[in-house]
């Protein structure tokens, strides 16, 4: 049942007095006696971020945002990036098979076609991440960032939703020899090791080698007549920067990472009420496949980051990245001992990025920054459906250009005024080899070719930021901005093409510290309008899942966040509250009952029994009208630990973490039985024992053993599941 936003705000303000006033008790009782000790003692932890090319206390940010630190993280039990969401409201990460959904205020990517444009783009050390690859583990990281609204003025046009920004730790060079290693073990035979090591090689040189490997068992039971072991996990990835600084002026950072991911295939099931779901097991953790199943994923990337600071203080940036990505999946497409379609997929995407920055010294009241950004990006992919054969084949180019520059002035003392602007160029093309064949060694020898992918587009806009930002005291901001961003369009085929997304967000809010620092708090309210909102359905020209113009969206709402410090005490609450629109104007194929044959329409006259297109007549329907796809109503997430300062000079800490998502919907047909995540609670906990350099934890997620839907695929009518109770032991030591 869904739960309506009235029904969800008033639980959450409830929630939130009730939270407040137990602080209230508490600070009154533990912290007010102390204030006049502790009136200069920063309690909660500050962190500073590069935001805009220029380093920043979060709190002087004018944008919502999460910020998380590798401590918070740790606390937070944030090891992956589909763990993000229970650190930061408003963040949904959906499977959606060969890649994931990544969605901010129901703005994102709902498609698992590598070649449609993100919403909200993922950065690792400022590089641009092709989204191919389905998950990303977080090791040997310093911070990541949780951008909300559009970012397109620095962060491109793929940010109309957002931006993720995830920064691992760089070497130092007057530092010492120091690193960490752990180990870890778990249920389902999980094992773990990750470590890191810096390592000051010369007065301007120095390295920082960090690996990282990840090794459990599916959580799932195989029964059926193909044994697999879908589901399980085998990864494996490393990295090493260098850091070379001649003079004090010049650094170059260089950096090489690699990682290698086996999962055994994908581990879902049809949906009920589907296509396919006379095959459907009776239990969500047994698959009954009549196919073998794969999954092998592959990242490599190349990162040469060059910073010179001039005698006048302008610095120049360069940023420079080379990223190859790779899967290569076999799957039972149905999911289940039907012998309906199977399956052989390879993608690969090449991308090289370059950025240039121009930066004035920081310190003044007027400051600028003006830039220049290329990206191009490269997208083989090749499928093989069976039984009767399918063949799908696309090789497709995209190519980004933008230059962007912001200046920020200091109207008064309290007041700052901060103007961006960006001019973006967007071009892709196909080539006309790339196409649908079918019935290859029946039909024909070669097969007949039905579809043609392949076509040109190319599109450019003009994106700004207004945002004032003002001061009421150095512990209490007041912000407000007017954002334009977009996404650009892009072809499906020789007779399919969509067009660019636009998108205007107003948005204003308080960041404050109260309570001599103990008390960190955020409230945000929201408005954005979508113009030419993109989603995806069936392109009944090529019988593939692409892209289009559905209708207007519109999206509100407000999101609050605090963290208190009391004695040994610490909680934190977050919360988002979403009120979306969204009227599709135009028929869709609804898959849920056609499935995806991967054929083109039957023209006139022709007969689908031939094999060599589909009739979808019967299947199209006017989509529903309701809430963004992937956007939940309400969210919340609040945590608890309590530091014990042991005789011996350990430190023993039991921490607790509760994390709500409301329902989402998945399609525009809008049924409650097929298109529906249904709501979801779940809770981790953690004990921590400190001694020295030493850490020993004891941690378990999804305490509550909660089976819920994580996501779903709309072609194929399958859905995802999250991870069942898990529960380990990690020992780590620091040197």
């Amino acid at each position: 049942m869904r739960v309506s936003t009235e029904n969800t705000f008033n639980r959450i303000s409830v929630l939130s007095m009730a939270v407040c006033a137990g602080l209230g008790l508490t600070l009154s009782q533990g912290v007010y006696a102390q204030e006049q000790e502790q009136s200069d003692n920063e309690s909660v932890e500050v962190i500073t971020v590069k935001s805009e090319r220029r380093v920043k206390r979060v709190q002087d940010i004018p944008n919502s945002m999460t910020a998380l630190s590798a401590a918070s993280l740790e606390k937070k039990a944030v090891s992956r990036l589909d763990d993000l969401p229970f650190a930061s409201p408003g963040l949904t990460i959906t499977d959606a098979g060969l890649t994931q959904s990544v969605n901010i205020r129901g703005i994102g990517l709902a498609s698992g076609d590598p070649d449609v444009t993100n919403g909200v783009g993922t950065y690792i050390d400022g590089l641009f991440q092709p989204p191919i690859v389905s998950t990303l583990n977080f090791y040997d990281v310093e911070y990541i960032q949780v951008l909300r609204g559009p970012q397109g003025t620095f962060a491109g046009s793929n940010s109309t939703g957002g931006a993720i920004m995830v920064n691992s730790r760089r070497p130092d060079i007057n530092g010492d020899v120091e690193g960490d290693i752990e180990l870890g073990i778990g249920n389902y035979s999980a094992k773990k090791l990750k470590g890191a090591i810096n390592l000051p090689l010369t007065d301007t040189l120095a390295a920082r080698v960090a690996v990282n490997y990840n090794n459990r068992d599916s959580f799932y039971d195989s029964v059926g007549s193909e044994l697999t072991d879908a589901g399980s996990l085998d990864e494996k990835s490393a990295r090493i920067g260098v850091l070379w600084s001649p003079v004090d002026d010049l650094e170059v950072y260089v950096k090489y990472e690699t990682s290698d991911k086996d999962t055994g295939g994908f581990a879902y099931r049809p949906i009920s009420g589907t296509a396919y779901s006379a095959g459907r097991t009776d239990d969500a953790r047994k698959l009954a496949y009549n196919t073998p199943s794969a999954n092998e994923e592959s990242a490599d990337t190349v990162l040469l980051d060059v910073s010179y600071q001039l005698d006048n203080g302008i610095s120049l940036k360069w940023l420079s990245g080379d990223q190859t990505k790779e899967i290569t999946n076999v799957y039972d497409y149905d999911a289940t001992e039907l012998d309906v379609s199977t399956r052989d997929q390879f993608v690969q995407e090449d991308q090289v990025s370059h950025e240039f920055n121009i930066i004035s010294p920081d310190g003044q009241d007027f400051t600028w920054v003006a830039g220049a950004y290329y990206q191009k990006n490269e997208v083989t992919v090749d499928i093989d459906n069976g039984p009767f054969p399918v063949e799908i084949d696309i090789q497709n180019e995209k190519e980004i250009k933008g230059i962007f520059g912001q200046i920020g002035y200091q109207l008064t003392d309290d007041l700052q005024l901060e103007v961006g602007v960006r001019k973006a160029w967007f071009e892709a093309s196909g080539d006309p080899d790339s196409g649908v064949v079918v019935g290859r060694g029946i039909i024909a020898p070669d097969g007949v070719k039905v579809a043609t992918i392949a076509g040109d587009y190319e599109d450019d806009d003009l994106l700004g930021k207004i945002s004032v930002n003002y001061a009421l005291s150095r512990e209490h901001n007041l912000y407000a901005y007017v954002a334009r961003g977009y996404k650009p369009g892009g072809v499906n085929s020789q007779t399919s093409t969509f067009d660019k997304e636009r998108v205007v967000s107003v948005e204003g809010g308080w960041k404050g510290r109260l309570l001599d620092g103990n008390l960190n708090g955020s409230v945000a309210v929201f408005n954005s309008d979508y113009k030419n909102f993109q989603n995806t359905n069936i392109d009944i020209t090529t019988g593939r899942l692409d892209v289009f113009n559905i209708a207007e969206a519109t999206i509100r709402g407000i999101e609050v966040a605090f963290d208190a410090h009391m004695g040994n005490l610490t909680v934190d609450f977050a919360a988002s509250l979403i009120d979306s629109e969204l009227n599709p104007t135009q028929p869709i194929v609804n898959t849920r009952e056609s499935g995806s044959p991967s054929l083109p329409q039957c023209a006139d006259g022709q007969d689908p029994a031939d094999g060599t297109c589909f009739d979808f007549t019967p299947f199209l329907v006017n989509a529903g009208s309701g809430s963004n796809l992937y956007a939940p109503d309400s969210s919340f997430t609040i945590g608890a630990e309590y530091v014990f300062e042991l005789s011996n000079g350990a430190v023993l800490t039991p921490r607790l973490n509760y994390a709500w998502i409301d329902d989402q919907w998945t399609s525009l047909i809008y049924d409650s039985e097929t298109d529906l995540l249904e709501s979801r609670g779940l809770l981790s906990a953690m004990l921590t024992y400190e001694q020295e350099d030493w850490k020993v934890q004891l941690w378990g997620r999804n305490l509550t053993d909660e089976l819920y839907v994580s996501g779903q695929q709309i072609d194929n009518n399958t859905e995802f599941y999250g991870a069942p109770r898990t529960i380990g032991l990690d020992v780590s030591y620091r040197f």
